[in-house]
């Protein structure tokens, strides 16, 4: 571990040995590689964790890539891959949507028993599309959905691709061999049903390594190194936020202080952070993934407890940006 980040592995350290996270696995890295990892508690840096919804900018790479070869635009509708989407709608729900969570469909509880894409089909509207934002898991099976008609193949195998072009062969919708949710029973999700969902916005799991290798790819783009697993101006426009000034519902309500990009949480109006230049997104059990452009830092948290009462991220990740 590298020294100048002791207050941040300390900051876990603490939350472990006061069992508010039941285990840790804590990683910093560069544009040129992994500068500190550590594990915590019944863990090792290269254990597996469900990723839960850091899912959806995986997923949101692989339809920037579709973007790239001319397959998609973030204006395609859903009905070009499910024309029985929306039948009793009066808007048009457009990838631009379904990524930022504006796209107004109803979210099903994360573990329900139905097959995504028949819920996708079948649930209602919250609101007019583009008029409000709400966070939905949910919509991912629509850009999933898109992904496939565009290329030809599954979503879960465009992510594939571009994973292998960086080394991160630990992602995958296998969590057999991950690191069970301490409380998932008690916060009311039956995980055995979850993991058949395979869910394209919260189904991948993944170990500390793998995440630490995409941030260090996505803070190269840009260098001037070629051959990114995204052109410059892809990631430019996944950065961009989505969402305005339109009104944001429970649980991002506005005060959180963020925007939508394209799947990315854009944290640029935190009131608790040092550093606002800043994308990634977190996950149900305690998982998260931050990239810091301007600092040149990105960092990886997994954890395994989806209450967790008394831990406050932005204290980490203010202790992260303050070391380096």
């Amino acid at each position: 571990m590298a020294p100048a980040f002791n207050a941040a592995f300390d900051w876990v350290r603490r939350h472990v040995e006061a069992e508010r996270l039941p285990t840790a696995v804590l990683g910093v890295a560069t544009a040129d590689g992994t500068v500190a990892l550590e594990a915590f508690g019944d863990a090792r840096i290269d254990d597996r964790y469900p990723l839960f919804s850091i899912t959806k900018p995986l997923t949101g790479i692989a339809a920037a890539r579709a973007i790239e070869r001319g397959l998609l635009t973030p204006d395609t509708p859903l009905t070009a891959a499910l024309p029985g989407f929306g039948a009793g709608r009066d808007d048009i729900v457009r990838l631009r949507h379904l990524v930022s969570h504006t796209s107004g469909i109803s979210e099903p509880p994360m573990d329900s028993v139905s097959p995504m894409r028949e819920e996708l089909l079948a649930q209602g509207r919250d609101f007019v599309a583009g008029t409000a934002s709400r966070y939905s898991t949910l919509a991912f099976e629509g850009i999933a959905a898109l992904i496939e008609q565009a290329t030809g193949g599954t979503w879960d195998a465009e992510v594939s691709a571009w994973a292998a072009e960086i080394g991160a062969d630990g992602l995958s919708l296998d969590l057999s061999d991950a690191h069970t949710v301490a409380d998932a029973s008690a916060a009311g999700v039956d995980m055995e049903r979850f993991a058949l969902k395979r869910s394209p916005g919260a189904g991948f799991a993944g170990r500390a390594d793998d995440l630490l290798r995409l941030g260090s790819a996505l803070l190269r783009i840009g260098t001037g190194e070629r051959g990114g697993i995204l052109h410059p101006s892809t990631l430019a426009m996944m950065r961009r936020p989505l969402t305005g000034d339109i009104p944001r519902l429970e649980p991002y309500i506005a005060e959180r202080g963020q925007d939508w990009g394209f799947t990315w949480n854009l944290r640029t109006r935190a009131p608790g952070l040092i550093d606002r230049d800043v994308f990634g997104h977190g996950g149900w059990a305690g998982t998260e993934f931050w990239v810091h452009p301007t600092a040149g830092l990105a960092w990886v948290l997994l954890t395994n407890r989806a209450m967790r009462d008394g831990v406050e991220l932005d204290q980490l990740d203010n202790a992260i940006i303050a070391a380096f």
